[in-house]
């Protein structure tokens, strides 16, 4: 649209989030001045969500430590929070955000509305109790439940994550996952295995090749013949991206917002950033990452851009996870042309190793398990060519 101001006055951040608080904080740190609205559906203030399965979960964080920023933070920062009460609409013609009876004006809009949870209408509807993480709220009441037999439909990284926290509270847990292996879209089967052991060795039943067929009285009815009879269900099997009001004001989505490398719409006035952009990055091509650091360095990169950084987002996916006692962080991404090779250094018995994932003579994803000095070399080798003495183990990596 031809009028719209070259500096804004009137940003308005739509989400209640990671990637939308590091995005005011971004705005306020390079100067600017203007009207700063955030919006976000939840009563809470902005919050990081890996502690809900993790930390908070287990009892090691309190509630305090999960928000990004004291209150006072953003009076101080002068930004308007409109929290607990969900946007009902974006009108890109008039550029306005209508919350309630509100209208709220914008010449800049970030939507950083995130993703939620994919449900299983069927378990709902069944009378077992059902629950899913995705909220500080879900986390807590959660927390209160893990006790007594939990069943965990998914072996993603949020399903195992609740069952090595339900098992560290001491319940009976049994992981039911419709693929031959936890995390095998991620790890392939070089590498998924060590999950499938890790959850084993702590006493988790893995059913694993196996779905739900059945759901009535209380009980549960798996494809491979076992009935369970749960205290509690949750259910871990991924994420939708919240692009619902982006939809609906027209701006075009797929799997998540479509944005350009600089993470803009198509709409000159409308970034998106975090869980529900889908991102058209420069080495990697399109992909929507639903991960914390993604959110940070998006959010932050939204913000730039709303003040004028033409620089695309290039930053590479991360992600880590913490289960028993293994840590592990992951940088990268194998997309859909998959890779050529796993090169594993170290001991995957004993959960201590690095692996690199390539494809066409190129380093495109890295891991490490419990080997914490690894973490730089991960970051600083994934996306290059394949160096010189890679396949070595007796080659320190910071050689290479």
């Amino acid at each position: 649209m031809s009028d719209l101001p070259e500096t804004p006055q009137q940003v308005v951040v739509l989400g209640g989030g990671l990637a939308a608080a590091r995005a005011v904080e971004e705005l306020r740190e390079r100067g600017y001045d203007g009207v700063l609205t955030l919006v976000g559906a939840e009563p809470h203030l902005p919050y990081e969500r890996p502690p809900l399965s993790k930390g908070l979960l287990l009892g090691s964080d309190d509630v305090d430590s999960v928000f990004v920023h004291e209150p006072d933070w953003y009076d101080d920062k002068d930004v308007d929070l409109r929290l607990g009460a969900p946007a009902r609409r974006i009108d890109r013609g008039r550029r306005v955000v209508v919350v309630g009876d509100d209208e709220i004006p914008y010449d800049r809009l970030l939507v950083a509305t995130g993703a939620q949870p994919r449900r299983l209408p069927a378990l709902d509807g069944s009378g077992i109790p059902v629950a899913y993480l995705r909220t500080l709220d879900d986390a807590l009441a959660l927390k209160e439940a893990l006790g007594g037999d939990i069943a965990v439909v998914g072996a993603g990284w949020i399903g195992l994550e609740v069952a090595a926290a339900a098992r560290t509270a001491g319940a009976s847990v049994t992981v039911v996952e419709s693929a031959p292996l936890p995390l095998q879209a991620v790890l392939g089967p070089e590498l998924a295995p060590v999950f499938a052991d890790l959850h084993r060795s702590h006493g988790v039943d893995l059913r694993l090749g196996t779905s739900v067929d059945q759901m009535a009285d209380g009980t549960l009815s798996l494809s491979d013949g076992t009935r369970l009879r749960p205290d509690l269900v949750v259910v871990g099997i991924g994420a939708a991206p919240d692009d619902h009001l982006a939809a609906e004001s027209g701006l075009d989505t797929d799997n998540g917002i479509l944005v350009d490398a600089r993470l803009r719409t198509t709409d000159p006035a409308v970034w998106a950033a975090g869980d529900v952009a889908n991102h058209d990055h420069p080495a990697l091509g399109r992909l929507r990452v639903e991960h914390w650091d993604n959110a940070i360095k998006q959010g932050r990169h939204a913000a730039g851009g709303m003040l004028g950084d033409d620089a695309p987002y290039e930053a590479m996916p991360y992600f880590f996870t913490d289960q028993y006692d293994l840590g592990m962080e992951y940088v990268g991404h194998v997309g859909r042309a998959g890779h050529d090779e796993v090169v594993v250094r170290g001991d995957l018995g004993k959960a201590v190793f690095t692996a690199f994932w390539l494809k066409d003579d190129r380093v495109v994803a890295g891991m490490q398990a419990n080997d914490w000095d690894a973490s730089d070399h991960l970051r600083r080798l994934v996306g290059g060519p394949v160096p010189d003495g890679l396949r070595d183990p007796a080659r320190d990596l910071g050689d290479l």
